[in-house]
């Protein structure tokens, strides 16, 4: 594996791989000293464009479990505010030596560009690109859903889920689907993995052409939830800073139809796992019933986003090394 830039790009085996490694890479972090020397004298180099607080802090937590040196950009306070263009910046940082280079930006197909355009021959790790996808964030997602299907912790230390896959789940990926980059890489993963999803959100909020999706299509929450039994219900926040005009009437009719409220909360089976990538916006897309309840695994989504993205870079960069000297 060369490069992560979107999970369609994973095959089965790929996925299964990457999750086994950080099954491992999650006994790291409940040592003492949660460290690996494995890339001792590599440079990560955190190259955000957009605002972000867990994506960026997990992936520099997981640069430097692995030893890695870690350097943080943000475009905010840097040459780019002044002009320079992605292209010097990128082969800036190729001449400062990076190994590696974790993206994160505005513009949908950002990743791709970088890892095909020769300013830069090291690996490229899509960290959110627009609306199209954010691939660590799917795979930390399916690991905590492996976890809580075979019965284990949602996150720390386990054993038992290393090989499986998610077939025989049904999951369900609710909201604002249209900007979502987060259910663009989860549908992806997830029908890779085996599993049933399906869609749930307003008309407005799905994207052209989702019917081409390998997943089914509910406009009605409540219509899916007596259609199915969801082993997981993956609520999504609805992102108005991307939104330009009005794509549903008020907040107050979205939660409505369309929210976690404690009545679909209560009308779920006991074992569906209640996920979010975060941040929630508790009251409005998911109730703080359903936010707060034991069966909620989104702080277990984070502290797996570490481990996951350990596995990323440690595939990422040994995977490259290995080639080197065959």
């Amino acid at each position: 594996m060369r490069h992560l830039l979107s999970t369609t790009d994973l095959t089965r085996d790929d996925a299964v791989d990457l999750l086994d490694v950080a099954e491992e890479m999650a006994q790291v972090s409940e040592r003492e000293v949660k460290k690996l020397p494995v890339l001792r004298g590599r440079t990560v180099v955190n190259l955000f464009f957009e605002d972000s607080t867990r994506t960026r802090l997990s992936f520099e937590a997981a640069a430097k479990r692995l030893s890695a040196d870690v350097i943080n950009f943000s475009a905010k306070g840097s040459s780019v505010s002044k002009g320079e263009s992605l292209q010097d910046t990128m082969q800036t940082l190729a001449a400062m030596g990076a190994d590696a280079v974790v993206v994160r930006h505005a513009g949908s197909g950002t990743p791709h560009r970088l890892a095909t355009s020769g300013w830069i021959d090291v690996p490229i790790l899509n960290a959110g690109d627009g609306t199209h996808e954010h691939p660590t964030q799917a795979l930390l997602d399916s690991f905590t859903l492996r976890r809580v299907r075979g019965g284990l912790p949602a996150s720390g230390p386990a054993e038992g889920a290393r090989g499986t896959d998610l077939a025989g789940s049904t999951v369900a990926i609710v909201g604002d689907i249209l900007h979502s980059r987060v259910a663009r890489s989860n549908v992806h993963l997830l029908n890779t993995l085996g599993a049933q999803v399906v869609l749930i959100g307003p008309p407005t909020l799905m994207p052209w052409g989702v019917e081409e999706w390998p997943a089914e299509v509910f406009y009605d929450y409540d219509d899916a939830l007596a259609a199915h039994e969801f082993d997981a219900v993956m609520m999504l926040r609805v992102q108005l800073e991307r939104m330009h005009q009005s794509f549903f009437p008020n907040p107050r009719e979205y939660t409505r139809l369309w929210g976690l409220t404690p009545q679909r909360y209560r009308a779920l089976p006991g074992h569906t796992a209640i996920m979010h990538p975060g941040p929630m916006n508790r009251g409005f897309e998911i109730c703080a019933e359903a936010a707060d309840s034991p069966r909620a695994v989104v702080l277990s989504q984070v502290a797996n986003g570490v481990a996951v993205r350990m596995a990323a870079l440690y595939r990422l960069l040994m995977g490259t090394e290995s080639e080197g000297r065959s």
